[in-house]
């Protein structure tokens, strides 16, 4: 199996590896592997020929005594990051070979991890996270199978219950035996794991920790812990609230969503993640490719009036989202906060392909789910 279509980010990769390395992160099985071999074609040996695992002991062999094609134009590292002292033999291979070979290093979590810290390799590389598909990256096709199978290319492709079912199972041990065992110290696993499997019924409303810890038994801080550890694996993700000067804006409370929206049962609230996804990756590809402060944030006040989300761009908002499964009235709440803040645009968006758009005032406007992609050129 392998995808059929051009990944999104793969023009500004291949423009970007004429200048520096491009560090390319993200979560397992999301496409990483794939992207790197298809940046790799157009060599004279098959693509797999520059491609190096660390994982695997000849790689990391080839890797050290600097073992590739001598006709190399471009070689991609996948999972060097796992070697000790890795960051001192990719700044060394770098700065000797940068002039004939352009250098492409993946990984997922600890990847990530290492791009927030920064070092000695800062000013060598450019750093990009690789989303799961999306509705635009598909042209438009096949809403349902990616709102049912989430955006993961290998049960998104395959569209089998059964498959599904077994894959994301598999990707939740993988992800708790394997990346938090190597990312942190945390031993009590199975609590973990327990914790994982809750989150998708907490999708979509403030995170409560409070209510967390009593049925897991561990204390509050133990708690926000592990759930910002399972946000470094790519498990889940945290939005902040939006605070505008001009109401009583809740200022703490997160509200939390899955990478993978399939694992959330209520239609609604998965339609939702789906939505939240959708902007995250529009909101990391316009910080990646164009250097950009991107947030993606949620609105409520101390009344509970609330809108989903808040897009924003350099602190300054550029819209605010509300989701609906279905196409209804237009929430009262779009009207409120648009007479009390500054945010220039609010949409009502449903899940559905039609093309109809709907103004209910200049700067409220309700439409479907792939209109509002369309209208915004989200990724």
């Amino acid at each position: 199996m392998s995808i059929i279509l051009t990944r999104y980010l793969e023009k500004s990769i291949d423009q970007d590896l004429n200048d520096k390395m491009v560090f390319l992160g993200g979560p397992r099985q999301v496409g990483k592997t794939t992207l790197a071999l298809s940046l790799l074609d157009g060599q004279k040996l098959p693509a797999k020929s520059y491609y190096f695992n660390w994982d695997l002991k000849t790689a990391r062999k080839a890797i050290k005594n600097l073992e590739w094609p001598s006709e190399s134009k471009r070689i991609s590292f996948d999972e060097i990051h796992k070697g000790r002292g890795w960051k001192n033999l990719i700044k060394g291979i770098y700065d000797t070979h940068k002039e004939e070979v352009q250098f492409l290093i993946t990984g997922s979590a600890r990847l990530n991890a290492f791009q927030k810290g920064g070092d000695s390799l800062l000013g060598r590389f450019y750093y990009y996270r690789l989303h799961p598909l999306s509705l635009p990256e598909l042209g438009f096709n096949n809403l349902d199978q990616l709102f049912n199978f989430g955006g993961f290319p290998e049960p998104y492709l395959k569209a089998d219950k059964r498959f599904h079912q077994r894959w994301t199972s598999g990707r939740l041990e993988r992800l708790i035996k394997e990346d938090i065992r190597d990312l942190t110290r945390i031993r009590d696993l199975d609590k973990l794991e327990t914790l994982a499997e809750t989150l998708p019924e907490r999708v979509g409303s403030a995170l409560s920790i409070n209510s967390l810890i009593e049925d897991l038994e561990v204390d509050f801080k133990t708690c926000k812990n592990w759930i910002n550890s399972l946000a470094s694996i790519y498990y889940c993700y945290l939005i902040s609230p939006f605070g505008a000067p001009k109401i009583r804006a809740v200022k703490k409370e997160q509200k939390l969503y899955l990478w993978d929206w399939s694992q959330v049962e209520d239609k609604g609230a998965r339609f939702e993640n789906m939505l939240a996804s959708h902007l995250l990756k529009f909101a990391h590809y316009r910080q990646d490719t164009e250097g950009l402060k991107t947030e993606v944030r949620y609105l409520r006040d101390h009344q509970k009036r609330e809108i989903d989300f808040v897009y924003l761009e350099n602190n300054k908002p550029l819209f605010a989202v509300e989701a609906k499964l279905k196409k209804s009235a237009v929430s009262k709440h779009l009207y409120y906060f648009e007479e009390r803040t500054q945010i220039p645009k609010f949409y009502q968006v449903y899940l559905g392909e039609g093309s109809e758009v709907q103004h209910l005032k200049k700067n409220i406007v309700q439409m479907s789910f792939a209109e509002f992609c369309k209208q915004l050129s989200l990724v």
